[in-house]
C-alpha cells in the first residue's frame, strides 16, 4: 500500500485554525488602538522602525495572549453556541501544539519590542499578556461578575503601549487614552452578554446578566455610559485635543446613550445587538476623531 501524500489543503487547514487561536480581528483592532497611539505621541513622523516593530510587536504578544485564553477556555467555549466552532473546543488543535505556537508568538513578539523599539514597551507589553492570560481568564473571569471590569485593563492598553513605543515614558495623555477603552469596555461587552445570556449560563461563568439579572445590568450599561462620554472629554481638557475632536466625541457619545438608554427602559435582543454593534463603531470613531483632530 502506498502512502497518501499529504493534501496541499491540510496543511492550510491546520494554518487557519491555528489563526483563528489568536482572534485575528480583535488582534487587528489592538494593533490599530496601539498604531494610533504611536501617531498621537509625536508632533511629527513616527520612526519607521518603530512603527513597524513596534504594531507587529504588540500585535504578536496580543495573538499570544488569545492562543492561552483559547486553551485554558477550551472546555468553556465547548458549551457556548458563540465559541463552540473554535479549534480547540472541536479538537481541532492539540493543547501541546497551541502552548508551542502562544509561546513562539511571545517570544518573537518581546524580542522584537526589545530589539527595535524600547525596553519600556516590552516589559508594559509583557505585562498586559500576564494581565490577559492569567490575572483575567485564569483568576478573575470564572471568579466575579466584576470580570470584565478589571479583566478590561489588558484590553486598555494597546493604545497606551503605542504610545510609550514613541515616547519611552507613560504619560498622562497615554492614561487617557487607557481610561477611555477602559471605561468602554464594560457597556461594550454586557451589551453581548445580554442577548448571548443563555450561553453565559450553560457556560457557567458569573457574567453579570447571569448574576444580577437583566435589568440590573442595563442599568449598569446606562451609568457606565454616561461615565464613558464624561471620560471622553479628558483629552480636550487637558490640551490634548482641540474642537473637532470634542464635538465629535459628544455626537458620537450622545448616540451612544440613546442605545443605553433605551436598553434600559425597553430592552429585546435585537436592540442589545444593535448596541453591541454601535460599540464597535464608536470606538472606531472616536479614535478616529481623535486622529484628525491632532493633524489639524
Amino acid at each position: 500500500m502506498h502512502a497518501h501524500p499529504t493534501h496541499p489543503t491540510d496543511w492550510r487547514h491546520i494554518a487557519s485554525q491555528y489563526l483563528a487561536l489568536t482572534k485575528p480581528r480583535i488582534v487587528l483592532l489592538a494593533a490599530f488602538c496601539a498604531l494610533i497611539g504611536m501617531l498621537l505621541a509625536t508632533e511629527g513622523m513616527v520612526p519607521l522602525r518603530i512603527l513597524f516593530f513596534g504594531t507587529l510587536g504588540i500585535a504578536l504578544l496580543a495573538a499570544a495572549g488569545f492562543a492561552f485564553n483559547c486553551l485554558i477556555e477550551r472546555g468553556i467555549d465547548a458549551k457556548m453556541a458563540r465559541t463552540r466552532a473554535r479549534p480547540l473546543a472541536r479538537g481541532e488543535v492539540g493543547a501541546t501544539g497551541t502552548v508551542i505556537f502562544a509561546v513562539v508568538l511571545g517570544v518573537l513578539g518581546a524580542w522584537m519590542l526589545h530589539a527595535f523599539v524600547n525596553a519600556l514597551t516590552m516589559w508594559l507589553t509583557l505585562a498586559t499578556f500576564v494581565g490577559y492570560a492569567v490575572v483575567y481568564t485564569v483568576l478573575l473571569k470564572p471568579a466575579t461578575p466584576q470580570n470584565i471590569v478589571i479583566g478590561g485593563a489588558s484590553g486598555a492598553m494597546p493604545p497606551l503601549l503605542g504610545w510609550v513605543a514613541v515616547a519611552n515614558e507613560v504619560s498622562a495623555q497615554a492614561l487617557v487614552l487607557f481610561l477611555i477603552i477602559f471605561v468602554w469596555t464594560p457597556p461594550h461587552f454586557w451589551a453581548l452578554a445580554l442577548y448571548r445570556i443563555e450561553d453565559y449560563r450553560k457556560s457557567g461563568l458569573p457574567m453579570l446578566p447571569v448574576t444580577h439579572g437583566s435589568e440590573f445590568t442595563r442599568l449598569n450599561i446606562l451609568l457606565y455610559t454616561l461615565l464613558l462620554v464624561a471620560t471622553t472629554v479628558l483629552p480636550f481638557l487637558i490640551g490634548m485635543s482641540g474642537w473637532f475632536y470634542l464635538v465629535c466625541a459628544l455626537a458620537l457619545g450622545g448616540v451612544f446613550l440613546a442605545y443605553a438608554w433605551r436598553l434600559w427602559r425597553n430592552y429585546s435582543d435585537a436592540l442589545s445587538k444593535r448596541t453591541f454593534g454601535y460599540s464597535i463603531f464608536y470606538l472606531a470613531a472616536l479614535f478616529g476623531a481623535l486622529l484628525i483632530d491632532h493633524y489639524l
